[in-house]
């Protein structure tokens, strides 16, 4: 059964870069049809989806955050890892990495890993 793990920094300054790394076992990130994907959910909000990288390595974010995010993946450790530049407080949020499931109708969000929270504050 898949796991992932998010791990980072819990406290950046603003300006800043945060990375987090997610850790996947139990499955492979380069298996076919499948997506490996960033969430975050600031304090007291809602879900936002930041972006994407698929099993082939093509990246997608949210337009809102693109300009600020990257995706990017290491196969030989079965991990992928998120960059976001430019933060802020508003940045402050749980981030979670999620395994997305492509079918032909649709696309899922079906593991989580737990969350990690990272907290942008000088």
């Amino acid at each position: 059964q898949v796991q992932l793990q998010e791990s980072g920094p819990g406290l950046v300054k603003p300006s800043q870069i945060t990375s987090l790394t997610c850790t996947v076992s139990g499955g492979s990130i380069t298996t076919s049809d499948y997506a490996w994907s960033w969430i975050r959910q600031p304090p007291g909000k809602g879900l936002e989806w930041m972006g994407a990288i698929t099993y082939d390595g093509s990246t997608y974010y949210s337009p809102s955050l693109k300009s600020r995010t990257s995706i990017s993946r290491d196969t030989s450790k079965n991990q992928f890892s998120l960059q976001l530049s430019s933060v802020t407080p508003e940045d402050t949020a749980v981030y979670y990495c999620a395994r997305i499931r492509s079918t032909t109708s649709n696309r899922y969000l079906e593991v989580w890993g737990q969350g990690t929270l990272v907290t942008v504050s000088s």
